[in-house]
């Protein structure tokens, strides 16, 4: 093969990919409108799972043209010369990780001039710039951090600190979580016993506040600041008749711990997998017997069913975190072993109880999923078909739309000299000292 002829294949392959750059650009284009209008809502977690369910692609690289797609609504620059195939996609993927449209212009002539290499390299100074200033500004933040605490003129603590974000808003929850149990405590208490001590009069939220803070000390001192076991500290408990699990429509209670309703399905889905204790009543509504508690799946089942399935089963999701699902309920009488079993994310189990997909388990032991009307939701959906030659439907569709691509259109301004990242960050980065040259090359 000559020169010639090699020379005119290298320009078909860089007139090509000038071709399907443009094209992805109107795919990223539907990818965003898609992801906003909710089009993959109908049982998946998000739009990269349905893309990866769909078209095949890697989550990971599904996530990226979700993230790349919704990024080039705001820097319609980087968009324009995707869509006119002067940058490729690798290279606008990486300009979007740090791009934002008062910095746009000057790295598009960054993203013009260099080849894709240089442009990674010059995306990794840029974030590395980014994060020492984050640094710095996080180490400013954490030494300003101070609480006083000393006595007024008349007597009463004063309390004033800077606190960093993350500890403002744990003692934000935790004090709101403090006001609600006290006050929740004091109007039970003036409901059934009439207290002269007790004001009639709603404390100020500040005044709530302040008495939030005494209990707080006050829990911490007494269980020796001990913040107990995960396990038992963040526990949901529903009170569910048994009827009611059996049978969503019978007559029953279905509630939370502090009185608030949920559904009769909700109470199914989170008895699939959940500890259990039975409670029998008496006539007027008393507890006579409590059994033992006891788990829905014991654990050495757990271990088999996380063994077996590996993640999440529902199509197109994998999540490694499930819940156990019956997929004939216990207390309709299915049985708590293997076969009965499925490992379902939080999302798809909701999915599955309350929202009407359905899944069940043929013959040769593999699951079937339905969508609330009925129809199959395949495990890997079958690829479209493309008439004629799809080369030539990319090339026909970019030329009706005035797009004229050539082998040059793409081709950087690099003209091979060797580049220096920390100069180049230096005068491009905003928050560098800019000017003065520096040594490193990369």
């Amino acid at each position: 093969m000559d020169t010639r002829s090699l020379n005119r294949l290298g320009d078909e392959i860089a007139e090509l990919s000038a071709h399907l750059d443009a094209a992805t650009a109107r795919l990223l284009d539907l990818i965003r409108e898609f992801d906003s209008r909710g089009g993959w809502n109908n049982g998946f977690r998000s739009c990269a799972a349905w893309l990866s369910w769909r078209v095949g692609l890697d989550i990971g690289a599904a996530r990226e043209r979700v993230r790349v797609a919704h990024a080039l609504e705001t820097l319609p620059r980087l968009a324009q010369a995707l869509a006119r195939g002067e940058l490729s996609y690798a290279k606008v993927r990486a300009l979007t990780r740090v791009a934002t449209p008062e910095i746009e212009e000057r790295l598009l002539a960054v993203g013009r001039a260099g080849t894709a290499d240089h442009v990674e390299r010059i995306v990794r100074g840029w974030r590395r710039m980014d994060r020492k200033a984050e640094a710095q500004e996080d180490a400013r933040r954490h030494a300003r951090r101070e609480l006083y605490m000393y006595q007024g003129d008349d007597g009463m603590v004063v309390i004033r600190g800077r606190l960093a974000p993350e500890v403002g808003a744990l003692l934000a929850q935790a004090l709101s979580a403090a006001r609600e149990t006290l006050y929740k405590r004091t109007r039970t208490q003036a409901g059934t016993v009439s207290l002269p001590d007790i004001s009639a009069e709603t404390p100020t939220m500040a005044q709530q506040q302040a008495d939030a803070m005494g209990l707080l000390a006050e829990t911490a001192l007494h269980h020796g600041i001990d913040p107990g076991v995960p396990g038992e500290r963040y526990q949901v408990v529903v009170h569910v008749d048994a009827p009611v699990l059996a049978e969503p429509d019978a007559p029953g209670q279905s509630a939370l711990d502090d009185g608030a309703r949920v559904s009769a399905e909700t109470s199914r889905r989170l008895a699939c997998d959940a500890s259990r204790v039975v409670m029998h009543h008496g006539r007027d509504g008393r507890v006579v017997e409590v059994a033992a508690r006891t788990r829905t799946i014991p654990p050495a089942l757990r271990r088999a069913l996380h063994h077996r399935d590996r993640g999440c089963r529902f199509p197109g999701c994998g999540s490694r975190f499930g819940q156990g699902h019956h997929i004939h309920h216990w207390a309709r009488g299915g049985p708590t072993k293997l076969s009965n079993l499925a490992l379902l994310c939080c999302r798809h189990h909701r999915a599955v109880h309350e929202e009407g997909y359905q899944v069940d388990r043929q013959p040769d032991g593999q699951l079937r999923f339905r969508r609330p009307d009925g129809q199959l939701l395949p495990e890997v959906p079958l690829s479209p078909e493309v008439a004629g030659d799809p080369v030539q439907a990319v090339r026909a569709q970019n030329e009706a739309e005035g797009l004229l691509l050539h082998a040059r259109t793409a081709m950087p301004g690099w003209m091979g000299e060797r580049l220096n990242v920390a100069w180049a960050i230096d005068v491009l980065h905003p928050l560098a000292a800019g000017g003065s040259p520096a040594q490193s090359s990369d």
